[in-house]
């Protein structure tokens, strides 16, 4: 995500907390997982698609993923950590 403005309004849509670039290696372990077919959004879609870029809440609970360079802030597309 090449928009650090917008790291500055983006929040999570159901705690409001903070999100933040997520790094390579939380990246890397959620691709592992969604590769292994143990992980499903909020919505209890089964991911399949790997994970390029994602805004982590800053609890650390929540991963929102960045598609196309567009974040997609919406609770049922949330991947829980």
């Amino acid at each position: 995500m090449d928009h650090p403005e917008l790291l500055e309004i983006l929040c999570c849509p159901e705690t409001h907390q903070t999100v933040a670039l997520a790094d390579a290696a939380t990246i890397q372990r959620v691709n592992d997982r969604i590769a292994a077919g143990q992980l499903q959004n909020r919505a209890g879609k089964k991911l399949e698609q790997k994970v390029e870029e994602g805004l982590m809440r800053q609890d650390g609970k929540v991963l929102y993923p960045v598609r196309n360079g567009i974040p997609v802030m919406l609770i049922d597309e949330g991947i829980p950590l």
